[in-house]
């Protein structure tokens, strides 16, 4: 089952996937209160399983949390961001997804894993799992998205300019 606040901004899913998923999400570009009401809710989880079972969520200091994928071995956050990118989708997707690469980020289409690619929006998240912590996790995310989106300006540009030039 899917649990959420009012706002459908935090919620908690249950037995998918990872058994649990915890979920922070909103649209604009406040990444920090995203990571805020996340690390919160987690802790806020976290403390009422232990209350009522006296179980914690299972943690090792080398592979981070325990989960039933094995993809999100570590700290099994996927931070992510929807963005338009019509200059990367024009100059080709294989090269956006060449680029996130060099950036440790993971191009997915708005529809999920398989769901593919529609129009020029896209799911750009954190490559890594294993290894950094959720803060590093959230920068890495944080800055390529930036980058990207500053590339994907030049790209329109560029684009613009060659359309005229053959005009």
């Amino acid at each position: 089952g899917i649990f959420h606040n009012k706002e459908k901004t935090f919620l908690v899913w249950v037995n998918e996937e990872d058994q649990l998923r915890i979920i922070s999400m909103q649209k604009g570009g406040d990444v920090k209160g995203v990571f805020e009401r996340l690390a919160n809710g987690i802790k806020a989880v976290g403390d009422s399983v232990k209350a009522e079972s006296g179980k914690e969520f299972c943690l090792d200091e080398k592979y981070g949390y325990v989960h039933s994928c094995p993809t999100n071995l570590g700290t099994g956050m996927r931070a992510s961001v929807h963005i338009d990118l019509p200059g990367w989708t024009k100059d080709g997707v294989d090269k956006l997804k060449a680029r996130c690469e060099e950036l440790a980020l993971q191009p997915r289409g708005t529809r999920g894993e398989s769901g593919g690619q529609t129009g020029h929006t896209y799911d750009i998240s954190n490559k890594h799992r294993l290894g950094y912590s959720e803060v590093q996790l959230v920068q890495t995310m944080s800055d390529g998205v930036n980058k990207l989106y500053e590339e994907d300006l030049e790209l329109q540009k560029k684009q613009s300019e060659a359309e005229a030039a053959t005009a």
